[in-house]
C-alpha cells in the first residue's frame, strides 16, 4: 500500500511531497501566521497515511511555544512527548547493532529531522546565548538534558544528523560550555563524543572557552568521561594502522606539513592545564574502594544507558556479577543470608568494578597517547613524579589482571573492535607499559628495591659497571611490595592461553624494557625468571599460528639473546634435538618480515663472539650451538640477504618492513669490516644471473639505499635507535651506504660495479617485470608481471615472505600470456 511504501523508505515521491508541506510550514513560520487551516488539515491527513505519529504537528506546537519569553514547561512537555517516539528507535539501533541501517528503519527519527526538529532543538538550546536580553526564563537542567538526549538519539539513528551537527562550530563550542553543569554533563559529553567522531576537521582545544577552568571544575568522574572526548582530539588519524602507510607517503606528508598537527597542538594545550596529568594519574591508580559508593553509583545508572551502548559491556557486567555471586555463596551462612539472592548482594560491587575499569580505559589511553607524543620527556617526568607506575603495580592483582578471560577469543592487535571493558583495560595497560619503557631510563621504575639490588648484584658478579640509568633511578618513585610491575607481568605472561592475543602486547611490553643499549644485567634478570624457555615453547611447541604473536616473540627473543652467551647456552639446552631446531628455523624462514630482527641479533652476536675466542665459554658455545653453526655458514647468510632485498622495494617500504633493509645493511657492514663486501656483492650478482634477471636485484637494492639516505639523514630523524640496537656507530652506517652507492664503477665495494652497463638504471616498469612485483587485489589474489618465464622456485620462495600467505596456487601460466594470476589462500 501507499502507506507501507512511504513508511519503509524516503522515495522520490515522498521526498517531494514532504518538501512541499515543509515549504508551507516554513512560510507560516517566517510570516508568523503558523499553519493555515488547509495546510494543517492536509498535514493531518498525510500524517495518518504516512504514519508520522503527529510528529510534524508537535514540532509546529514546539515552534510556536519556543520564544525567549515562552512558558518553558510547555516546551518541556512537548519535547518529552516527542522523545517517547524517538527513544525506542535509538535503543533498537543500540541493541541490534544496526547503525549502518537505512533511515527507513527509523521512520520517527527521519520524520523528526525532515520537518526541522533537529535544527529547532539546537535553536532552543542556543537561543539564550544569542541575545543580550537578561530577564528571560532560565531553562531547567531537566529540559536541557531532554533536548540533548533527543539530539543524541537522532545521531544514533541517522549519521546525517551527526555530520550536520559536527559541521556547526558554534554549536560544538556551545556544547563544551554546557559541560560545566554537573547535572547535564553526561548527556553533553556523550553527544560531543558522537559529533567529534565524524568531524572532518579536528577541533582545536584552545578554542574552547575557558578550557583550563572548565577542566579544573570537573570532578574525577567527569574528568574520566572527558577523556573519552579528548581521545578524539589528541590522536593522529589512522594511528592504529600506522604501519600500513608507506614511508614514501609519510616523508612527503612531513615535507608539506611543517607546522605541528592539530593533535600535537591539542596535546600541548592539555599539558598546560595545571594539575591535569596529576589528576589523571590519581584516576588511573585509585582503588575501587576509593571510588563513589554503591548507593551513588546506582543513582547514576539512569544516565548510564547512553554510555553502555555496547552489548559486551552489559554481558561482562552480568558475567562478573554471576561469578561474584558464586564466590559469595561459598562464604559464611550469615553473610549470604543478608539478602535473598546472591546476585543482588554482588551486583553493586560488580557494577563498581566495571564502572572503574571503564574510567581507567579512557584515562590510560590519553596518558599513552601523550607518552608517545612530541612532549614525551615532559610527560615522562610527570608520570614518574606522580607515581603512576607504583600505583598501577598495587592494582595489578586485584583489578588489572584480576582474572583470566579464557573464554573470549581475542582479535588481532590492529583490528578495530568493541572489546569488553576488561579486555580493553588490559590492552591499554600493556600499551602504556610499552610506551613508558621504550628507550627511556625511567624503565627501572617498573622494579622494586629488591629487584634493583638484584640487577646491581648481577653487574657486580659479571665484573661490569652498572648501567647509568639504574644508578640514577630515584628509589622514592619505584614500585613497592613483594614484586615489581615487570615481574608481575612476566608471571601472567607465562600463564596466558596459547590463542590469546594478550601475548602480543605482553611480549611488546617486556621487549620495550630491553630495547635501547643492550644491558647484560637486564637480560640475565629476565633469563633467571625463565623467559627464554617460555618464548621457545611458544615458538616451537605451543602450536601458535598468529603471525603477530610470533613476530612479537621473535623480536623479544632477539633482544634477550643479543650478545649474551648465557642466552645461547640456554637456547641450545632447550632446542636439544634436530626436530626442534628444524621447527624453529621453519618458523623463522616462514616470514623474514616477522623474524628479521631476531636474525639481525643472531648475526651481530656471532660477529662479536668470533672476536672473543680467547674466552673458553664463547668457544664452547660457538662449537655447540646449532643456531650459531647455521648462521656461520656463508651460504645461509647469503640466502637470507637475497630474500631480505627481494621482499621490499622503495614503493612498498613501511615502518613494519623497513627493518628488512636495515638487517641487510647489517650483514653488509659486518662483511665490509672483515674485507668481504666485494664477495657478498659478487654473490648477489651471480644469484641474479642464475635466476635469469640480471641487474634487477642490485638495481632494486641501489634504489633502496638511495631512499635510506634521504630517510635516515633527515635532520629530524633520530638515528640513535639504529646505533643502540646494533652497537655500530651511525657514522659507519652512513659510510657503508656511501661506499655502496659510489658511482665509480672501478670500486669493488660499489653496487654499480656489479651491474653490467646494459642493465644499469633499469626503468621502473622494466624493474617491475623482472622483480615480479605483486599487487594485492580485492579477491586476495596477486597479479604478477612476467614475460613468459616460468616462475622459478626462488621466486616462489619470495612469496613465502608475504605476510599471512600459507599456500600458493598457480594458474594461467601460458608463455604467451603477458600476465599471470597467482591465487593466494591466506590464513
Amino acid at each position: 500500500s501507499m502507506a507501507t511504501t512511504e513508511r519503509l523508505g524516503p522515495s522520490r515521491t515522498r521526498r517531494n511531497s514532504n518538501k512541499n508541506i515543509l515549504t508551507r510550514i516554513r512560510h507560516g513560520q517566517i510570516s508568523g501566521g503558523g499553519l493555515s487551516r488547509g495546510t494543517e488539515a492536509l498535514l493531518q491527513e498525510r500524517d495518518h497515511q504516512a504514519k508520522w505519529h503527529g510528529i510534524p504537528v508537535m514540532l509546529q506546537r514546539l515552534y510556536d511555544s519556543s520564544h525567549l519569553n515562552s512558558d518553558l514547561s510547555q516546551i518541556h512537555s512537548i519535547i518529552k512527548e516527542v522523545a517517547s517516539f524517538l527513544s525506542m528507535e535509538a535503543m533498537s539501533f543500540v541493541t541490534e547493532e544496526r547503525r549502518t541501517a537505512q533511515e527507513s528503519t527509523s521512520p520517527n527519527t527521519y520524520t523528526f529531522d525532515l520537518f526541522g526538529g533537529v535544527d529547532l532543538l539546537v535553536e532552543i538550546l542556543m537561543r539564550p546565548t544569542l541575545t543580550t536580553q537578561t530577564n528571560f526564563p532560565k531553562m531547567s537542567d531537566d529540559l536541557v538534558k531532554d533536548c540533548l538526549s533527543v539530539l543524541y538519539n537522532c545521531c544514533i539513528c541517522m549519521e546525517g544528523v551527526t555530520k550536520s551537527l559536527a559541521s556547526r562550530d558554534d554549536f560544538v563550542m556551545f556544547l563544551f560550555t554546557l559541560m560545566s553543569n554537573k547535572k547535564t554533563f553526561l548527556q553533553t559529553a556523550t553527544l560531543i563524543e558522537d559529533i567529534l567522531g565524524v568531524r572532518k576537521e579536528m577541533i582545536q582545544l584552545e578554542g574552547i572557552p575557558n578550557l583550563p577552568s572548565l577542566v579544573q571544575s570537573f570532578n574525577q568522574q567527569q574528568l574520566a568521561n572527558f577523556c573519552r572526548i579528548l581521545s578524539v582530539t589528541i590522536t593522529e588519524p589512522d594511528l592504529g594502522n600506522d604501519d600500513k602507510h608507506t614511508l614514501l607517503a609519510k616523508n612527503a606528508q612531513q615535507k608539506t606539513n611543517l607546522c605541528p598537527s592539530h593533535s600535537e597542538v591539542n596535546q600541548v594545550a592539555l599539558l598546560n592545564i595545571p594539575g591535569f596529568i596529576e589528576r589523571l594519574c590519581k584516576l588511573a591508580t585509585r582503588k575501587v574502594s576509593e571510588a563513589s559508593g554503591a548507593s551513588s553509583l546506582l543513582l547514576e545508572l539512569q544516565d548510564w544507558y547512553t554510555l553502555l551502548d555496547n552489548a559486551l559491556v552489559l554481558d561482562t557486567l552480568m558475567q562478573m556479577a554471576t561469578e561474584d555471586a558464586e564466590q559469595s555463596s561459598t562464604e559464611s551462612p550469615d553473610e549470604s543470608s543478608l539478602v535473598t539472592s546472591p546476585l543482588r548482594h554482588s551486583l553493586p560491587q560488580s557494577m563498581k568494578i566495571v564502572h572503574e575499569i571503564m574510567y581507567k580505559v579512557e584515562v590510560l589511553y590519553v596518558l599513552c597517547v601523550l607518552l608517545i607524543g612530541r612532549q614525551r620527556n615532559q610527560v615522562h617526568r610527570m608520570l614518574a613524579e606522580f607515581k603512576l607506575i607504583p600505583g598501577l603495580n598495587n592494582l595489578f592483582d586485584k583489578l588489572i589482571w584480576r582474572k583470566q578471560t579464557s573464554t573470549h577469543v581475542l582479535h588481532g592487535q590492529n583490528q578495530n573492535c568493541d572489546c569488553s571493558p576488561e579486555i580493553s583495560f588490559k590492552i591499554h595497560f600493556l600499551r602504556l607499559l610499552q610506551s613508558f619503557s621504550d628507550h627511556h631510563e625511567n624503565k627501572y621504575l617498573l622494579l622494586n628495591a629488591q629487584e634493583l639490588n638484584e640487577l646491581s648484584a648481577i653487574s657486580l658478579k659479571a665484573n661490569i659497571p652498572e648501567v647509568e640509568a639504574l644508578v640514577n633511578t630515584d628509589r622514592n618513585l619505584i614500585c613497592d611490595g613483594k614484586k615489581g610491575l615487570l615481574t608481575r607481568l612476566l608471571s601472567v605472561m607465562k600463564k596466558e592461553p596459547a590463542e590469546s592475543s594478550f601475548r602480543f602486547w605482553q611480549a611488546r611490553a617486556v621487549e620495550s624494557f630491553l630495547r635501547g643499549s643492550t644491558s647484560y644485567a637486564d637480560q640475565v634478570f629476565l633469563l633467571k625468571r625463565g623467559l627464554l624457555e617460555h618464548i621457545l615453547f611458544c615458538i616451537i611447541d605451543s602450536g601458535c599460528k598468529s603471525r603477530d604473536v610470533l613476530q612479537s616473540y621473535f623480536d623479544l627473543l632477539g633482544e634477550l639473546m643479543k650478545f649474551n652467551i648465557d642466552s645461547f647456552k640456554r637456547f641450545n639446552k632447550y632446542v636439544n634435538t634436530e626436530e626442534k631446531f628444524q621447527t624453529f628455523m621453519t618458523q623463522i624462514n616462514s616470514s623474514l618480515v616477522d623474524s628479521n630482527m631476531l636474525v639481525r641479533c643472531i648475526i651481530l652476536s656471532l660477529d662479536r663472539f668470533e672476536s672473543q675466542t680467547d674466552d673458553v665459554r664463547v668457544v664452547e658455545v660457538l662449537s655447540e650451538c646449532s643456531l650459531l653453526s647455521y648462521m656461520v655458514r656463508v651460504e645461509n647468510r647469503l640466502t637470507i640477504l637475497f630474500r631480505l632485498v627481494n621482499i621490499i622495494n622503495v614503493q612498498t617500504l613501511t615502518q613494519e618492513n623497513v627493518s628488512c633493509l636495515n638487517t641487510s645493511l647489517v650483514v653488509l657492514m659486518l662483511a665490509r669490516r672483515r674485507g668481504k663486501l666485494s664477495f657478498y656483492l659478487n654473490a648477489l650478482r651471480e644469484k641474479e644471473y642464475t635466476e635469469k634477471y640480471p641487474g634487477c636485484l642490485l638495481n632494486n637494492f641501489h634504489n633502496l639505499l638511495c631512499f635510506w639516505q634521504r630517510h635516515y639523514l633527515n635532520k629530524d630523524k633520530d638515528s640513535t635507535c639504529l646505533e643502540n640496537s646494533s652497537c655500530i656507530l651511525f657514522t659507519y652506517w652512513k659510510e657503508t651506504v656511501s661506499v655502496l652507492l659510489d658511482s665509480d664503477r672501478t670500486s669493488l665495494c660499489a653496487i654499480a660495479s656489479y651491474i653490467d652497463e646494459a642493465y644499469m638504471d633499469l626503468g621502473r616498469d622494466f624493474l617491475e617485470v623482472y622483480t615480479y612485483n605483486w599487487y594485492t587485489c580485492l579477491d586476495a589474489s596477486v597479479i604478477v608481471k612476467h614475460e613468459g618465464d616460468v616462475l622459478t622456485q626462488s621466486i616462489l620462495n619470495l612469496f613465502a615472505d608475504i605476510k599471512h600467505v600459507k599456500y600458493i596456487l598457480l594458474c594461467s601460466q601460458q608463455s604467451s600470456t603477458p600476465t599471470g594470476k597467482i591465487t593466494l589462500l591466506c590464513i
